[in-house]
């Protein structure tokens, strides 16, 4: 089944009722799915995109059955493709009008419905060839049809009801012409809030005009009696209050404000421009009551109400309904329920997750909860890595672990940490549209993503890594949102599919290349406000302590919609707008990261930088040239900061990033193959060219960035699966020993990095980075240090250039040479590379010490290993000996416990390890006796 975002779209105001022509009507007014039903289409009514459409117009459809998870979840579609012309699915335009359509079938036969499955409704909208242009109803949602159900079916004919189940608004003592009709003769009747105003006997149809004097809600009931069969159908009039115009309450803030001990709340909307506005949901049954009836400001921008008689800590659903027809969510609420994807989130991940109001409501809903219960922050004294000492781990929690949630990520930290990085990069977070996506198409900004886990989940992995010294920066898209958003919803032209004129935070085009979803205007003062609120609550309510700000470049009105020199040039606009930004960031948190995925000239750039800000630069390109043999398109420089005249370490460098081709993949499948002894393309030639690539990264001053699972040399292409589907989970590369190899040499050389003051300030700093043979010199007072490297598939030689005769230290082996002559040539081997210091600096050990020849006497081993159920363990014993066996995950928690109360005998055992119930990860089991113990690594993967 396609899937759609149902946008509800505002075309008119109903200041007063007049009769709602229909968008779709049948032939005969009640089928079953056994008979021959006629659907014909206005191409005028609705939201009027195909309106005097000159092509071919093609029905999209599906059923609605007893099996659909809602009454607007479609299944059995009949077309197969949305962007292709279907033959089968033609209408046929009408001789003497050409905005009338039609097309005929039967429901069992056209739609590939299953035997037992009961239709309820026909599903469908209206669309040229190849899907580009599309008639929708007016609310810009699906249009729908009921199929009869019984031998005597009652339906109100006109007027049609309101789109979403919104009842009909009218003005006071508006007279209504009501019809309706019966699928057999029965004695029919109109009722008007209970007093019957019309009635025939034996009938099929029944006309009455029927005039609402009633303020507030009334309800218009057809009823159709024959024998012991009744059937009924209603429609709901409102005759809605006077605006009151009052101004807003002191304190109340956007979204949400909590009053009264948990039993009140007011609710704010910004909407100009608009005519009314209900709150609507579980507090009043979602009925249109005058209580819920929303103040409007006097300058007209917000609307508010007060929502009293809350049962303190209860989770309530709710929406705004605008103008009679669109009904949105909060733009500012912290939860939002979807009706497609929240059935797809695992309980483990949203434990208690509430369910959506099927029935009750259409499209996103919000959630209010009174007298939450505050997160208990456990670090307090947390203090953010310097900007030259940040090592950033950009991850993905789909694609790095498993059950993708916080808190198998905060489980598996203290694999990051030995690693050695001290901040890691969420991508984006905030609530977006499904749930398996890279995050960048946003629709709620203050809502985390429920696919990840809850809020609370989210804090205690932010509490956890402040806990072990490691900063957190989340991705945020504020370049463009999407459909979703109930602020795209809001200002929206149905018949462009763009954002309407009037939005007070959407261009209706964008103004600049590679711009997805809709375009925020970043000179409205709407968004700006709205931008910094976003900036202010997760540096507040979450204690982020940045952003790596998506499409930065984007942030400007100056129009290049298709240029993309021009778009990268200098923009004083863009400038200002960051700058305004930044300072109200920094108003918040004087010390934040703000990073910037920018790629504007470099002198628009060095602007930033120097005025504090952090700029994202890609050297993915120079990099893997080098790692693939192709020496003479990869010159690292542009990697150090002071290349580019920034005045200080603000340049985010970086080899992968989730935008790059993986490193690893192109050197298995393009790496130089000229030297046979040499080839780029086997595996452990490639791992240890990579580990040359870090020696030449991590050493250059400034911040770092690695993608994830870079330091294990993953090597899945971007594009497999698609580019943002879902990447292999491969922890079982850290069992590989040349793989290992490769993180424990990232491992030496970022704890090098973070160690060392050298690579913070150097006081001179030298690098040669353009040809095969490469290098790299640091000086302070107290260490020099000369990095060498040959990227060739031949051997080559190089002047090392120490900085002084005597004694250096190969830092990753731990030799040492004695330079007599500081410019004696090097040669070096293809591939090879070394960092030398001028002093015994000691690397860092992956694992606490033990004796090799305790490994040796028990040897334990696991089987299979990463498992996915049970492990097989197995040890030698050299003397009779108690045994204990611990399993503990990379906190150091102990999760499996096996002990032996008398001794087992010298010689092997084996025994079965269950790991049910144990997260995905990687887990150390410790086998120990008396005298001897041996710690092995286990991967877990189900």
């Amino acid at each position: 089944m396609r899937t759609f975002t149902r946008i509800t779209i505002l075309l008119c105001s109903l200041l007063a009722w007049t009769a709602q022509a229909q968008v779709v009507t049948t032939s005969p007014v009640f089928f079953t799915d056994t008979t021959p039903v006629t659907i014909t289409f206005d191409a005028t009514q609705g939201n009027g995109a195909l309106a005097n459409f000159t092509g071919n117009v093609y029905i999209w459809t599906g059923t609605v059955t007893n099996l659909s998870s809602s009454n607007t979840n479609w299944r059995n579609v009949h077309s197969s493709t949305f962007n292709q012309a279907d033959p089968t699915a033609l209408m046929t335009r009408d001789a003497s009008n050409p905005n009338i359509y039609r097309i005929t079938f039967t429901p069992r036969t056209y739609y590939p419905i299953p035997a037992g499955e009961t239709l309820l409704r026909l599903g469908m909208i209206f669309k040229n060839a190849d899907g580009t242009v599309v008639g929708r109803a007016a609310g810009g949602g699906d249009i729908f049809v009921d199929a009869a159900q019984a031998a005597l079916t009652a339906r109100i004919t006109s007027p049609s009801p309101g789109t979403n189940g919104n009842p009909l608004f009218v003005n006071q003592n508006t007279q209504v012409s009501v019809t309706g009709a019966a699928s057999a003769s029965a004695n029919l009747a109109f009722t008007l809030n209970g007093t019957q105003v019309a009635q025939q006997a034996n009938a099929t149809t029944l006309t009455s005009n029927i005039t609402i004097s009633q303020t507030g809600r009334s309800v218009v009931r057809f009823t159709a009696v024959s024998g012991t069969s009744q059937a009924v159908d209603s429609l709901v009039f409102v005759v809605r209050p006077t605006v009151v115009t009052a101004a807003l309450p002191a304190g109340a803030k956007d979204g949400i404000t909590y009053l009264n001990g948990g039993t009140s709340v007011i609710l704010n909307l910004t909407a100009p421009n608009k005519q009314f506005v209900y709150a609507i949901g579980e507090f009043n049954n979602w009925q249109t009551l005058n209580s819920a009836f929303m103040n409007r400001t006097p300058d007209g921008n917000r609307w508010w109400v007060q929502i009293n008689g809350l049962t303190p800590g209860v989770e309530y659903a709710y929406q705004y309904l605008v103008d009679g027809e669109l009904r949105v969510a909060d733009p500012y609420c912290e939860k939002i329920l979807n009706p497609n994807d929240d059935r797809f989130i695992p309980s483990v991940t949203y434990p208690n997750l509430k369910p959506y109001p099927t029935g009750a409501t259409t499209g996103n809903v919000s959630v209010l909860q009174t007298n939450q219960v505050p997160y208990v922050w456990t670090t307090t004294n947390y203090q953010r890595p310097s900007r030259a000492d940040l090592v950033i781990y950009e991850l993905h929690l789909r694609d790095f672990v498993a059950r993708h949630d916080y808190q198998t990520l905060r489980d598996t930290l203290n694999y990051l940490s030995r690693l050695g990085v001290n901040a890691i990069e969420l991508m984006p977070i905030n609530e977006f549209e499904g749930n398996e996506s890279w995050g960048y198409n946003p629709s709620f900004y203050f809502a985390p993503d429920k696919y990840y886990g809850t809020k609370n989940d989210l804090k205690r992995l932010i509490d956890e890594c402040h806990r072990r010294g490691m900063a957190v920066v989340l991705d945020m898209v504020l370049n463009h949102s999407f459909g979703q958003s109930p602020m795209v919803q809001l200002y929206f032209d149905n018949a462009t599919g763009k954002p309407a004129a009037n939005s007070p935070w959407f261009n209706q085009d964008a103004t600049h290349p590679f711009n997805v979803g809709y375009d925020f205007n970043h000179e409205s003062q709407f968004t700006k406000y709205f931008s910094k609120q976003v900036m202010a609550f997760w540096l507040q309510e979450y204690k982020v302590d940045g952003y790596r700000f998506d499409l930065s470049k984007g942030f400007t009105q100056v129009n290049n919609p298709t240029n993309v020199g021009a778009w990268g040039a200098y923009d004083q606009s863009r400038i200002n707008i960051w700058k305004d930004y930044y300072d109200a960031m920094k108003a918040v948190d004087p010390n934040l990261y703000c990073i910037l995925e920018h790629f504007a000239d470099n002198s628009e750039e060095q602007v930033l930088a120097n005025y504090g800000m952090m700029l994202w630069g890609n050297m993915n390109y120079n990099y893997n040239e080098a790692t693939m043999g192709y020496v003479s398109t990869s010159n690292f420089s542009g990697g150090y900061y002071g290349t580019r005249n920034f005045a200080g370490p603000n340049l985010v460098t970086y080899m992968e990033s989730h935008d790059e081709e993986r490193l690893m993949f192109k050197n298995i499948t393009y790496g130089n193959q000229t030297n046979p002894a040499h080839n780029v393309r086997d595996l452990n030639t490639a791992l240890a060219r990579t580990e040359a690539a870090a020696a030449f990264f991590l050493t250059v001053p400034g911040p770092k960035m690695i993608w994830q699972f870079g330091e294990l040399g993953y090597d899945i292409s971007i594009d497999q699966n698609g580019r943002v589907g879902n990447k292999p989970i491969l922890w079982n590369y850290y069992q590989n020993a040349n793989r290992r190899q490769l993180y424990d040499v990232y491992r030496a050389l970022i704890a090098l990095k973070k160690k060392e003051p050298v690579f913070e300030n150097p006081t001179t700093y030298t690098q040669s980075l353009a040809g095969a043979a490469k290098s790299i010199h640091l000086s302070d007072a107290n260490t020099k240090v000369t990095i060498i490297g040959n990227f060739d598939v031949t051997s080559t030689t190089i002047d090392p250039a120490f900085q002084s005769t005597g004694k250096w230290y190969n830092y990753l082996s731990g030799d040492s040479i004695t330079v007599t002559n500081p410019n004696a040539l090097i040669t070096l081997q293809p591939g090879a590379y070394a960092v030398y210091t001028s002093r015994r600096i000691k690397k860092a050990t992956l694992l606490p010490t033990r004796t090799q020849a305790a490994a040796a006497v028990l040897r334990l081993t696991a089987s299979p290993n990463p498992t996915a159920s049970t492990a097989l363990l197995q040890y030698e014993l050299p003397t009779p000996a108690a045994v204990t066996m611990t399993v503990q995950n990379l906190l150091g928690a102990t999760v499996r416990t096996v002990s032996t109360a008398a001794p087992q005998a010298a010689g092997p055992h084996s025994v079965s390890l269950p790991v049910q119930g144990l997260a995905e990860g990687v887990y150390l089991v410790r086998l120990t006796t008396p005298q001897h113990s041996q710690t092995i690594r286990l991967v877990v993967q189900h």
